[in-house]
């Protein structure tokens, strides 16, 4: 009789049963991965908003010190109110300066610049235009005399004109060259409504032109001394403000009409043009 053939053992351990180790790393790699996803997840929303750069320079009430660590007036309340709004822009303020402005929309610098009056000089300049339906003007403020009316302000020329440098002015035939203003009007130029304010009330100056949004602010600020200017009824211009665009923005004027539209029927936008003594113009 043939002898059995012993069949060898059955082998056991880590071959046929991953060991504690193995479990270890798998869980180790599975954990990776779900950090990972988390992370893309996470990051979805930045990633999809585009960046939209806004050129601002110092014009109270709309922009006050813009190159600075904390801008403040009516734009930059504003892009903070779109960025609020939505996730698929984020508005940024890019400094430039008033004589410049033109300029570096034209050189790509920044992609809009907001409260343009078509007075002002930039139709030779390429761009695509939006109606902001929000008006300003700019009024004559004198100090207050007795028998001092708004007559007054009927002939200007031998007045001193107390001016904010590089503006438009209407009575100018809105030619801002600072020599012209400076022969024809004898104009003294300065970078502050305030100090040209300051300049009528101590009688250094005979005739200012401030916008009258920041008029109102301003005696908002100082109640006191209402009576002691006399504010024109007579505008020098009126601004009908346009937002302006590179051709090549990655924001299209009728989508920013659209989001300013989302923005007033949440009554977000009254409230804040109100804060600036302004409002939307019936449209």
């Amino acid at each position: 009789m043939a002898a059995l053939r012993e069949c060898p053992p059955r082998i056991t351990g880590s071959r046929s049963r991953p060991g504690v180790a193995y479990e270890v790393r798998r869980l180790r790699v599975v954990f990776r991965i779900l950090r990972i996803v988390l992370c893309l997840l996470t990051a979805l929303p930045a990633l999809a908003e585009q960046e939209v750069r806004v050129g601002a320079y110092h014009f109270p009430p709309y922009a006050v010190k813009p190159e600075s660590a904390a801008p403040s007036g009516l734009l930059p309340d504003l892009l903070a109110a779109l960025n609020r709004l939505q996730g698929d822009y984020r508005f940024v303020l890019v400094p430039t300066s008033v004589t410049r402005r033109y300029r570096d929309l034209e050189c790509g610098r920044f992609d809009l610049i907001l409260f343009e009056s078509p007075g002002w000089g930039w139709q030779d300049t390429p761009h695509r235009a939006l109606d902001l339906h929000i008006e300003d003007a700019e009024v004559y403020v004198a100090r207050a005399e007795p028998g001092r009316d708004e007559g007054y302000f009927d002939q200007l020329k031998g007045k001193r004109m107390a001016l904010y440098s590089g503006y438009h002015y209407g009575f100018a035939g809105f030619n801002a060259d600072k020599q012209f203003l400076a022969k024809e009007f004898g104009a003294l130029l300065t970078y502050s409504h305030d100090s040209n304010l300051t300049m009528l009330l101590r009688g250094r100056a005979d005739v200012a032109v401030i916008t009258r949004s920041y008029l109102q602010l301003y005696l908002d600020r100082y109640p006191e001394l209402s009576s002691a200017l006399l504010v024109s009824r007579r505008v020098d211009q009126v601004y009908q403000h346009q937002a302006l665009f590179r051709p090549q923005a990655p924001l299209a004027p009728e989508r920013l009409a659209e989001l300013l539209l989302a923005l007033n029927s949440q009554g977000q936008l009254d409230d804040l043009l109100g804060r600036y003594h302004l409002a939307l113009v019936p449209h």
